[in-house]
């Protein structure tokens, strides 16, 4: 991400005005039956994310919202058939256009965060809530964890959480993944004035409990047979103990 972006931001008095600005897209669906579920696992996603592909276009399947959630049930239900868990694509923020500045700043991440941490609040009250989230949607999921009571979040691909460590986003247990070919890896986690979101997650002084991915890409983290999805599955069922350690 900050590849690309960077670059944009240096330049911003020229080009902002050209950028797209955040599409206003916005869909939750559950997959699996939440009214008897005990566990259940909200993906978050991160930019460039629309309701147009939310769940298809010309990406990889498993990369969309819908397509994870739907990975992440199957791979529970494969785990355990009698698995209690509903999966919840959630795209309840303005996704903001990958070059751009938005992507760079946490406006739109603090704003997602109110409607996210509403969500899990309200609709979910009572049960064990993991969030899963992508990229820019992990900075969504850190606003919104603080008095949450997620039990686990678990980010991937993740430019930084807007946070100095890991306990500030008080008691919700937090792992972090990043594959081997993800390319978010090679791009400096830094924080300059409003650009940037500071350190890396999965770096380990930053107090994550590490969780193994293999040779992910920046958009496999959910492709089915993978390392990465077994591991954001038991997360999400609440058996942390299996989990294969990064």
């Amino acid at each position: 991400m900050f590849r690309r972006v960077l670059a944009v931001a240096t330049a911003a008095a020229l080009t902002y005005a050209i950028v797209p600005a955040p599409r206003g897209d916005r869909i939750v669906r559950v997959y699996g039956d939440l009214r008897t579920a005990g566990h259940v696992a909200v993906v978050v996603p991160g930019s460039d994310t629309t309701v147009a592909n939310f769940d298809g276009g010309r990406a990889k399947r498993y990369s969309t919202p819908g397509g994870g959630a739907r990975a992440v049930l199957a791979e529970a239900r494969a785990l355990d058939p009698r698995a209690g868990l509903a999966v919840v694509a959630w795209l309840g923020y303005d996704s903001p256009g990958t070059v751009s500045l938005a992507a760079v700043t946490d406006g739109a991440a603090r704003r997602g965060a109110v409607d996210l941490r509403r969500y899990v609040v309200g609709t979910l009250r009572g049960k064990r809530v993991s969030l899963l989230c992508h990229s820019y949607g992990s900075v969504v999921c850190a606003m919104a964890a603080p008095g949450s009571d997620v039990a686990d979040m678990a980010v991937f691909g993740s430019p930084g959480l807007g946070v100095p460590r890991a306990s500030a986003l008080g008691g919700t247990r937090l792992w972090a993944g990043s594959g081997s070919q993800d390319w978010v890896r090679k791009v400096p986690k830094l924080r300059l004035g409003p650009l940037g979101f500071g350190p890396d997650p999965a770096d380990p002084s930053f107090g994550a409990r590490l969780f193994a991915t293999g040779p992910a890409g920046h958009s496999d983290y959910l492709r089915p047979g993978s390392e990465s999805l077994r591991n954001l599955t038991l997360i999400a069922l609440g058996r942390t103990g299996e989990v294969s350690r990064g």
